[in-house]
């Protein structure tokens, strides 16, 4: 290191190295690896744009208005790496499909923990808005083993395209949301309402970036899962409407191929009676494959 980056001398050439060398003291080898990568990068970002010192400011006013938007239910910031794909691609690194297991997807900003315990075949539309729904499916192993026991947290917004948690006092508590297990076969059911497209929240300054973008905030129609079971790694996913409208571009790139299902229009009294829905209702048939944790 130079004499200049061991006393701190900036330099346009040299930036990079100069902030580094300031944290060589560092025991943290994580920490270190890390801020060296993001130190680089945003440098070298820097310098490939030249931005003026009004466009830095508005940076750091867009950063700034992010923060003061989230609180408790809203986070900004994951709004954010959303629209940016960059928690789709930390997913993705963090969940390397193996064989035919079920594909990850994002978590997203309105799950709730300690849903209700639900036995199978309760129905999670409390509101009763909405095309009635029947999910069912089996969990298994990568060996093709039924999974007995396994945990399925699952969620979605209304007919309204909002969220329990978006509308408190307006929509029913853990509204269309519920805890499952399979059964001794890996057999899961419930009932719910078909889900529809919505908009992510984008009355912030994560929207205003997406208007000035061209682009649009809507994610295509989709449940929401959490799936865990003893000896498996534990998944988040969802599963998707295939011909929804904004399938090809999903605001939060959250679509992966596989996860598309099979929804079908049933028109048969004898069948919703059997379900206890009305007729005619809607239908999907997916199965969550899980690999064994390591070890």
């Amino acid at each position: 290191m130079s004499g200049d980056k061991e006393k701190g001398y900036f330099t346009e050439a040299e930036s990079a190295e100069v902030v580094m060398g300031s944290i060589a003291a560092t025991t943290d080898e994580r920490l270190h690896q890390i801020m060296d990568a993001v130190i680089h990068h945003l440098h070298a970002a820097v310098k490939e744009i030249e931005p003026t010192q009004e466009e830095w400011f508005q940076a750091i006013q867009f950063l700034t208005k992010t923060g003061q938007m989230s609180d408790e239910w809203r986070q900004e910031f994951i709004l954010l790496s959303d629209i940016l794909g960059v928690s789709m691609l930390v997913d993705a690194i963090n969940n390397r499909k193996q064989g035919d297991a079920t594909e990850t997807t994002v978590l997203g900003p309105f799950h709730v923990e300690n849903a209700p315990e639900l036995e199978n075949g309760a129905d999670t539309s409390l509101d009763r808005k909405g095309e009635p729904l029947v999910v069912h499916g089996k969990v298994r192993s990568v060996e093709g083993a039924p999974i007995e026991g396994a945990s399925l947290d699952v969620w979605q917004c209304n007919d309204d395209g909002f969220y329990d948690v978006q509308q408190r006092g307006i929509q029913p508590e853990f509204n269309l949301r519920g805890m499952f297990h399979s059964q001794k076969d890996g057999s899961y059911w419930f009932r719910a309402a078909k889900p529809r497209p919505y908009p992510i929240p984008d009355d912030g300054p994560v929207g205003q970036l997406l208007e000035k973008l061209g682009r649009h905030p809507n994610r295509p129609a989709h449940l929401h899962y959490i799936i865990g079971a003893d000896g498996y790694e534990e998944i988040t996913t969802h599963i998707f409407v295939p011909d929804d409208e904004y399938i090809d571009s999903d605001a939060v790139f959250g679509v992966k191929e596989s996860l598309l299902a099979d929804f079908v229009k049933v028109d048969d009294p004898d069948r919703a009676e059997k379900f206890n829905v009305a007729n005619p209702f809607w239908e999907v048939e997916f199965d969550f494959v899980l690999v064994p944790t390591a070890g």
